[in-house]
Order: structure tokens, then C-alpha cells, then sequence
């Protein structure tokens, strides 16, 4: 799965005049390969085994590249990414918890709500992207 996204990053990357430097790959496949949410230190240290010496900012300077181009999801009630698993690119990400396993399930609503939209519109409020953790137990844990 990891070629695959470092494929796309690399022709996102040509496609919009960007670079995919080493460290962006790197952090990339690390967080692709995880079988769980990682958090910064984590890719930082992962990041460690391919670079020598990488420092902090290395590792959120690609953390948050990723991220502002839809490669990887930052969970924020867990402060730690995923990658993304669809296309790269959409306007909202929802997430299942389970606050036993740790899994991570990404939900794909391509709508907000009837509900959140009208609020919205009562409030004069511009949506520009919109996400939604849920938190519980996975079948698995129950």
C-alpha cells in the first residue's frame, strides 16, 4: 500500500509544483505501514531509522504537509495521524474510536448532515471541510 501512496504523492507533487522530499516519502510510508494511529513522536522516531538524526520540526513539517494535502488524517481527540484511505482529496473525515483496541476506522459521509448544514445557514456560517470522531468500542472489543 505504501508505493502506491508514495506514487501519488509523487505525482500530486509534480502535478502542483511541489516537492516530495525525503523526508515527506519517509513519513509518508511510516505512517502508511502503522497498524495504528502514530503520534508525532512516533513518526519522529520511525523517521530516525531512515534519516540520520532527524530533529522535531523535520518530522511536523512533513506531518503537516501531508496532512494539508489530504494524505494522511490527523486525529485530533488522539493527537496522532492516519493515513488516508480513500482518494486523497475530500471536503470532510469521520472516524470511529475504539477506545479499547485503538482501531481506527475513517467513515465516508460525502454530505454533512441535514442538520449541520441548517445550523450553519442559520449562523451565516461558511463550511470549508467538516470532521467528526466517534468514539466507543469495535465489535472486536465488545
Amino acid at each position: 500500500m505504501s508505493k502506491a501512496a508514495l506514487t501519488k504523492l509523487d505525482k500530486y507533487c509534480k502535478d502542483h509544483g511541489l516537492k516530495a522530499t525525503p523526508p515527506r516519502r519517509y513519513v509518508l510510508e511510516i505512517i502508511h505501514e502503522a497498524t495504528k494511529p502514530l503520534t508525532a513522536y512516533d513518526a519522529l522516531e520511525k523517521l530516525g531509522e531512515k534519516l540520520s538524526k532527524p530533529n522535531p520540526p523535520t518530522a511536523y513539517r512533513a506531518l503537516d504537509f501531508l496532512s494539508a494535502h489530504g494524505f494522511i488524517h490527523r486525529i485530533e481527540s488522539l493527537n496522532a495521524y492516519i493515513a488516508c484511505d480513500v482518494n486523497h482529496r475530500h471536503q470532510g473525515s469521520q472516524f470511529m474510536i475504539c477506545d479499547e483496541c485503538g482501531d481506527v476506522h475513517e467513515v465516508h459521509l460525502c454530505h454533512v448532515p441535514d442538520g449541520l448544514q441548517k445550523q450553519a445557514k442559520t449562523q451565516g456560517f461558511t463550511l470549508s471541510h467538516w470532521n467528526v470522531e466517534l468514539h466507543g468500542r469495535c465489535k472486536s472489543c465488545q
